[in-house]
This record gives structure tokens, sequence and C-alpha cells, in this order.
């Protein structure tokens, strides 16, 4: 479990080398939803996402990094690591999008292909031992999730009549660090967590009661201290399906101006798809957790066309490799 204090830590290092991203309310969503609707806007982040807020706060302890990735993460740490003028090489899946490939080779990372989602993480521990690189875990390093909690903290800053906040959930690193943040501040507020219903995670690892294999996923696994965290602190678990997150994607586009990737509409389309039952104007956070998606697959997606592509946003469809 992450406490607070790790938490305010880590928003004192990364202070004036990350954003603090605005939090913007939304009349036109709120009126579809019936609340009094804001949404954390990550995608306007550093690297299009809020991983560099856990990656930076890392990359300042160690020299030499080495990570696993399909996109916004390997991003997020190849840019920490030039920041602190680091070497880094990031595992990749090799059907990973095409402008996540460039952004991290831009970055000055090396990119370490590798064909089977199932076994990215046993490619990470190879290149790992062989260069002796320090590895930032995406999902489940105290440090990453502290510093992933630093959107928590500035929500509830900016926003501290918050009744519920709506948090996607890949890995779990985002969720657990502001869970983390919230409860600590404002216990009473709930706190709902939004997966993609064709590879949920998070709900069957909790009812197994430890991490559990999602395949031909990536994130192959909710990490174990999310895990714990979503145990303690989160009120409901919600899932959405690709449509529900294309039609959040469009009306992100055309309503609020935001371009946002499928996971980054995760939270605002289980809210539009009324999948989450609050009272009636509800004061309300959706964490647009993203906006890395390829301009192709969202003008697609716009038009009606290659709706799962877009949705997905970097995690592959269980059994349908990518």
């Amino acid at each position: 479990m992450i406490d607070l204090r790790q938490i305010q830590n880590a928003a004192e290092r990364i202070h004036g080398k990350v954003h603090r991203t605005p939090l913007f309310s939304s009349s036109a969503l709120g009126d579809h939803t019936r609340l009094r609707l804001h949404l954390k806007c990550e995608n306007f982040q550093k690297t299009g996402s809020f991983k560099p807020r856990g990656a930076l706060s890392e990359a300042e302890r160690a020299r030499g990094l080495i990570t696993v990735s399909a996109g916004n993460h390997a991003q997020a740490v190849a840019w920490a690591a030039r920041q602190v003028g680091a070497p880094c090489a990031v595992v990749m899946p090799t059907d990973a999008p095409r402008s996540k490939l460039d952004a991290v080779r831009g970055y000055g990372a090396t990119t370490i292909l590798h064909p089977d989602r199932a076994t990215l993480f046993d490619r990470l521990e190879q290149e790992r031992t062989a260069r002796g690189a320090t590895f930032i875990h995406p999902f489940d390093d105290p440090v990453v999730l502290a510093g992933a909690g630093t959107a928590g903290l500035e929500i509830v800053e900016d926003f501290p009549e918050i009744q519920a906040l709506v948090v996607p959930v890949g890995g779990g690193g985002l969720l657990c660090g502001v869970a983390c943040a919230l409860k600590a501040i404002r216990p009473k507020a709930r706190l709902i967590a939004v997966e993609l219903e064709a590879g949920p995670g998070l709900k069957p690892a909790l009812e197994a009661g430890k991490p559990v294999p999602v395949d031909g996923m990536t994130p192959p696994f909710v990490g174990a201290i999310p895990l714990e965290a979503a145990r303690e602190f989160v009120d409901e678990i919600v899932t959405v399906t690709e449509d529900e997150i294309v039609e959040a994607m469009k009306l992100l586009l055309t309503r609020a101006k935001l371009y946002v990737e499928g996971s980054g509409a995760a939270a605002t389309a289980a809210l539009l798809a009324g999948k989450v039952r609050l009272p009636e104007n509800a004061r309300t956070v959706a964490i647009v957790s993203g906006g890395n998606v390829d301009l192709s697959r969202l003008c697609a997606a716009v038009a009606g066309e290659d709706r799962e592509d877009a949705a997905v946003g970097g995690r592959a469809r269980a059994g349908r490799p990518r």
C-alpha cells in the first residue's frame, strides 16, 4: 500500500518536471450523465499519458533503465531516462503501434521487439540480467505507484468537494496511486474502477485473491500492490465494451475537444453508458488517462470502422494478436 506521505514526496520530486494537468468541467457530458462531471486530462501530460509521473520518480533513483510496455509506459520511461541522462532499453511487442515505437526511439531508447505478448516479461528479465539495468515496473513498483498517485492528489486539491472518482484499469498502477491519495484525504468519496469487458483482470484477480494472467492482453495481469489497494479502497468495478469506448472517444473529441485513446476514454465511457449509478448532480471526476492513439485509428473509429482496434488502444483483445 502507498501512504499519503509517499505520494506527497513524489509530488515534490516531479514538481516543475511534469505538467500539473487541468481538471476541466464538461457541461455537455455532464448533462448527458446528469452529473457535475469533471475530466482530469492526463492526455495533456508529458508523452501524452499519466505515466511520466511514476517513471520520473523512479528514474531519479537509478542509472541505466529497462522496462516492458506496449506503449505509454515505454514512452514515459524513455522520456524519463533522457531527463536524467540514463541509457534506456524497452522490450515491446512486435505489433506495438508504429507511432509508439517511433516515440520511444525518438526519446533515445533502444527498442527490443518480442513476438509473443505472453512472454514479454520473460524476455524483459533476460535483457535486464544481460544489461545490469534497473527495471522500472509499469504497475507494481511502490515508487512508480506513488508517482501515479500525484494525479489523485491534484484532483483532490483542485476539486475538494469530490464525491466520486472513476478510474480506468489496466495493470492497476493508476488506480492504486489515485486510490491511496483519494481515500487518505476524502475517505467517503466513491472510487469506481473501469476495465475492458473483453479481458478484465481486476475483478477475476480479486475473486481469486491473487494476480490472474489474462491471455493475449497487455498488461498480462494486475499487479500485486494494486490488487491490495483495490481490495481496500475500490467501491465498485464495472466493465465497458469496445463499442462503448469508441462512442466515448467520439463524444470526448466532438463535445470536449479532447484527443483521447481507448483506455483514456474508458472511465468516461462507463459514465456515458450508464454503467455507474450515482446520485443526480454528484460531483464526479473521470480520469482521461492518455491520448496516444494513432490518428488513422481515431478517424476510423469516428467513421465507424475498425472499432475494436481503436477501443483497445494498445491492449490486445484476448486470443487476438495485434
